[in-house]
């Protein structure tokens, strides 16, 4: 696992798993619970996982069954990062039937979106092992959950990214098409920024990438490149800055980006196109 992962304290991921709930909840309630189980009726439920990969949000889950009854119990087997197979048990849960049934579909969706993200992540970092690139996501996540998602991508080993646009300065494309030019785009970055604010610069051809380096820039994002071009780019930049690969990279192609010896890859993949993982919640007599 990551050794920058810094798990989210209960008191960021309650609004998250409070709002869900709302939604999920509706005027009534489970009316199919209230309906079909008797009221008080006891039980136990497992978490089990489908498919293999790689588990986040286990917190998520142990929120919302509590937030519906604060007596069920939740006993986790696999924390947050563990490499589970397809039958593994992640969790027991036990309490109040429509409690808990009540609590399945929030528990579920965010526990499978992330561990489907930290699965996809974690798949990207093992095929970039032997490099010295890391895997970072990007802004490309889904409206009110950034901060999870990208949570689920260092769970799976990869690195974040910017987590909004005050964190750093990533002058692109538009940017300096409206400064006016490269070099003037780049001075009134380098003007602008305070001493703990970094500054990237995407370009798009090693010409760019040469007044770039004339201008002090430390970090490159280099956009939509062979890798050949990204291969010269990363001899430029040797000792002068640092190298980030971007633009429709994918597992069959991460390998060969990793070679030319950049040292970070974006996926916005990661975050905005992972599959969910397969894991559901069975009832146990």
């Amino acid at each position: 696992m990551n050794p920058a992962l810094h798990e989210l304290p209960d008191v960021v991921l309650l609004p998250f798993v409070q709002a869900a709930l709302a939604e999920d909840m509706g005027r009534k309630g489970d009316i199919t619970s209230q309906a079909t189980i008797p009221a008080g009726k006891q039980g136990r439920l497992h978490v089990v996982a489908r498919h293999p990969g790689v588990i986040a949000g286990m917190a998520l889950a142990r929120l919302a069954f509590a937030q519906i009854d604060p007596a069920i119990e939740v006993k986790i087997v696999c924390e947050d990062g563990a490499h589970v197979e397809a039958g593994q048990l992640l969790a027991t849960v036990s309490g109040d039937i429509r409690s808990m049934l009540a609590a399945e579909r929030t528990a579920l969706n965010f526990l499978t979106h992330l561990s489907g993200i930290a699965t996809q992540t974690a798949d990207f970092v093992t095929r970039v092992a032997g490099t010295n690139a890391r895997i970072t996501c990007t802004r490309k996540t889904i409206p009110g959950l950034r901060v999870l998602q990208k949570y689920a991508v260092r769970v799976g080993g990869g690195w974040n990214h910017r987590m909004a646009l005050d964190d750093a300065m990533l002058i692109k494309d538009n940017h300096i098409a409206l400064a006016g030019d490269l070099r003037t785009a780049i001075r009134q970055a380098h003007a602008h920024a305070g001493h703990l604010t970094p500054v990237e610069l995407e370009v798009d051809t090693l010409e760019q990438l040469a007044i770039a380096l004339e201008e002090g820039v430390r970090l490159v994002l280099l956009d939509n490149m062979d890798c050949d071009t990204l291969s010269q780019a990363v001899a430029m930049c040797k000792g002068k800055a640092q190298t980030e690969a971007s633009g429709g990279i994918t597992p069959e192609t991460v390998q060969a980006v990793a070679q030319t010896g950049v040292d970070y890859i974006a996926i916005g993949y990661l975050t905005h196109s992972s599959k969910a993982l397969d894991i559901g919640l069975d009832f146990q007599a």
